[in-house]
């Protein structure tokens, strides 16, 4: 099998460059997305339109309109009675632009997948892996409003099964674009022995960890359990506290009870906490490569850092900026993961026919 030629490799490497910046991009909106959230913004906008909501109001009786339609929402009736026109065009804006950011994403995403296509710089195997993401991302809008519809029916407050649905996928969508970046980015790299099949497992099992913690880490936001029990180690003085299972039938407890829900997101930051330490350790073992242990050595200190955020989150009772940044910092977490795992793998040969 010919090695790629020198022209091939570095179209592979711009597709590699063009997929993580569509990553970082996601990774933009899921933080947006949050911060959202946190300030009580996320159903300000009452309507869907895909194609005429690009463009913001215009003049004081559009902003009216809007206004309009948010003062016939349970959030304006329950929560915001009284909120001025100056206030709602606060919490709106910030909406609009997590909406206009994911519009930007499928931009970004499309058009140089197009020019890529018309290029033959994409691997043929990859071409449809590429399309599906595309349309895991207008999924990802229908989804985003199947949540949002929830809150503007009879609460003020959004489903916590279609909020983590709404996060899951976002993070799904932002590994598999990021691991395929580096996948390109390392297209045509030398093969080498595979000797870190210890490492890529707990790299993995760690990865899972990470993002079932993350997971309930939506349920937790959800249902506002952050406020519960603002304490640490111990919860309100007990180690397991009172009143876990009073759901019924008592699996839901998980999803629905506040107590719960924060009670199991500490138990998986502690596993995800103690895995990434153990993938951190296979990763020390002779024959790793150096990236991978800068990956590993990055994966320490990020899951070190989402554990003191987290920590200082519940203890602050949930300011913005550390709450915020205690998401962001589980993106980081991740992406150090993925960094680690595509490290420990050894690189694959792709010839200039596969493209």
């Amino acid at each position: 099998m010919d090695a790629p030629s020198p022209a091939w490799r570095a179209s592979a490497g711009a597709v590699g460059w063009w997929l993580i910046a569509c990553a970082a991009l996601v990774c933009a909106m899921v933080v947006v997305g949050g911060v959202t959230r946190l300030t009580g913004s996320g159903l300000s906008m009452v309507r869907w339109h895909p194609v005429s909501g690009v463009l913001p109001p215009s003049g004081e009786e559009a902003w009216q309109r809007e206004f309009d339609a948010y003062r016939a929402s349970p959030e304006y009736r329950l929560v915001n009675r009284g909120m001025s026109l100056a206030q709602f065009k606060r919490i709106f804006r910030m909406e609009y632009a997590h909406r206009m950011l994911g519009r930007g994403v499928g931009i970004a995403f499309l058009v140089p997948f197009l020019v890529f296509l018309a290029m033959r710089a994409i691997p043929r195997a990859m071409i449809p892996r590429l399309a599906g993401v595309f349309v895991l991302g207008g999924v990802q809008g229908v989804l985003g409003w199947y949540m949002v519809r929830s809150g503007l029916i009879d609460e003020p407050r959004v489903s916590p099964y279609r909020l983590a649905a709404h996060l899951s996928l976002a993070v799904l969508i932002y590994i598999y674009l990021f691991a395929l970046g580096l996948r390109m980015l390392d297209a045509g790299a030398p093969q080498r022995p595979d000797t870190a099949c210890l490492a890529r497992r707990a790299t993995l099992a760690a990865g899972v960890a990470v993002f079932l913690a993350l997971v309930m880490g939506a349920f937790v936001a959800g249902l506002k359990a952050g406020h519960v029990y603002p304490t640490f180690p111990k919860m309100g003085g007990f180690w397991v506290p009172p009143g876990m299972f009073e759901t019924s039938p008592w699996w839901r407890s998980f999803f629905e009870n506040p107590v719960t829900a924060q009670f199991t997101h500490r138990l998986l930051a502690l596993a995800s906490c103690l895995v990434v330490v153990a993938a951190w350790g296979a990763s020390l073992r002779p024959g790793i490569s150096r990236r991978a242990r800068l990956w590993a050595d990055a994966s320490l200190v990020a899951v070190i850092a989402q554990i003191v955020l987290g920590v200082s989150t519940v203890l602050l009772h949930v300011p913005i900026p550390l709450a915020a940044g205690h998401q962001a910092g589980a993106i980081v977490l991740l992406t150090c993961l993925v960094g680690l795992h595509h490290g420990n793998r050894p690189p694959r040969l792709v010839p200039p026919s596969s493209t």
